[in-house]
């Protein structure tokens, strides 16, 4: 059976837009995957609400730097087949570092985290899918709309940017906003309809990617 790490933030974690609750097991991105893989893989759900690909984040206690987490997700699981990552949103919430490019830098960093990692004797360096996370939508929620609305416009140049990544990387790479749109209830979430629909759009990437 393959493996497979699904890293991300809430999108991953299934944060329910409206509720600040999580989408049912099943609704889950990762889920939805491993439901249409039909027991040929297992997914592993990393997602941490508030994760950015490589940028301390110091207005919380818990450590939200996906370049600090990663290489030890990478070791605890290994062997690993495949690594998917879908990260940036949050990065753009910071009007100090409020670039698309920025977040594709640090996606890039986490490729090579991924392909550095000292994995044992035998193991051999794991695949890696670079999703783009769909964009950030108006909202009329005043908390969301403060704390990202004004990231609408650099959100819809992440994909643009992830391909040139996983493109000079050699990573295959996957736009989830060609398949979802974010729920306009707080612009920056998906609804469980759309969590479980890009589970689905995914079986036939992953099944190519490890010839499934």
């Amino acid at each position: 059976m393959k493996s497979i790490l699904a890293f991300g933030d809430s999108l991953t974690w299934g944060f329910e837009a409206g509720t600040f609750q999580r989408h049912a097991f099943e609704s889950r991105w990762p889920n939805a995957l491993v439901a249409g893989l039909n027991g040929r893989a297992r997914v592993i759900e990393e997602g941490l609400n508030g994760r950015t690909t490589t940028y301390p984040d110091h207005t919380v206690s818990v450590e939200r730097n996906g370049a600090v987490a990663l290489p030890m997700l990478l070791t605890t699981h290994q062997p690993l087949d495949l690594v998917i990552i879908m990260l940036g949103t949050n990065d753009l919430k910071f009007v100090n570092r409020c670039r698309a490019f920025d977040a594709a830098q640090g996606m890039e960093n986490l490729v090579q985290l991924t392909k550095r990692c000292e994995y044992m004797e035998g193991y051999a360096i794991p695949q890696i899918l670079l999703i783009s996370p769909p964009p950030i939508v108006p909202t009329t929620d005043e908390f969301f709309n403060d704390l990202w609305g004004h990231a609408g416009p650099e959100s819809m140049l992440l994909a643009k940017h992830y391909a040139r990544v996983a493109k000079e990387t050699d990573c295959h790479f996957f736009d989830a906003g060609s398949v979802v749109r974010c729920d306009p209830t707080d612009g920056g979430h998906l609804d469980a309809a759309s969590t479980r629909k890009l589970g689905e759009a995914l079986v036939p990437v992953v099944k190519t990617i490890l010839e499934l």
